[in-house]
């Protein structure tokens, strides 16, 4: 009967550290839960950033192809080209 009893000891001490360890990893995977979502917040935020830098940057070579510089002048053309194409569509549409 001792020895039984000595069995049940032990398997409830295992069984506690068990429950701790559980609980611990909980915990852990909560914590790493809220890092990997404040994570996914700053990587869309940055994403958006990044878009309307992108944006800007365009605007601003644009810009300065029309002021003149020589880099750039090739698409800057194109994109006007492709506006006045754009503005021909629309008069042709409305005078049909």
């Amino acid at each position: 009967m001792n020895g039984l009893t000595e069995i049940i000891d032990s398997l409830e001490i295992k069984f506690s550290k068990l429950a701790q360890k559980l609980e611990s990893l909980e915990r852990t995977n909560q914590e790493l839960r809220n890092e990997l979502l404040k994570s996914s917040t700053v990587i869309d935020r940055q994403s958006e950033e990044i878009g309307t830098l992108k944006s800007q940057y365009e605007t601003l070579k644009m810009a300065n192809s029309l002021l003149g510089s020589d880099e750039n002048k090739r698409e800057t053309k194109l994109k006007i080209n492709s506006l006045i194409r754009e503005i021909d569509y629309c008069i042709a549409q409305l005078s049909d």
